[in-house]
């Protein structure tokens, strides 16, 4: 007997852990217009980007501004408020973005 692939349960699709691909893109703090700042895996294909399992961050929480939460990870303070998914947006709109360190932000 065939195990299914994905159920959907109220007009949402869900799909089995073991077939999940994971996203092995660099996590980068985006800096978007209009003030906002995110984080996730950071994906480009030409001007389409992608953060995938992005978080806003709301509450920065640190001293020495967003450096510190891209070298030393979240601290007690940081609010950071997931999207649940993915996040998608026009190259065009990234103001700045940095580089993070991958063992200081273990969840993503």
């Amino acid at each position: 007997m065939s195990k299914p692939e994905s159920i959907m349960i109220d007009e949402q699709k869900y799909v089995r852990a073991d077939k999940v691909k994971s996203i092995d893109s660099p996590i980068k703090i985006v800096i978007l217009q209009r003030g906002w700042v995110m984080i996730g895996r950071f994906e480009r294909s030409g001007n389409d980007c992608k953060l995938h399992n992005a978080s806003v961050i709301r509450i920065w929480g640190t001293t020495k501004g967003l450096g510190e939460l891209a070298k030393y990870g979240p601290k007690a303070s940081t609010k950071l408020d997931p999207t649940y998914g993915v996040v998608e947006f026009d190259y065009l709109t990234v103001v700045a973005s940095v580089s993070c360190e991958e063992t200081s932000w273990k969840e993503l």
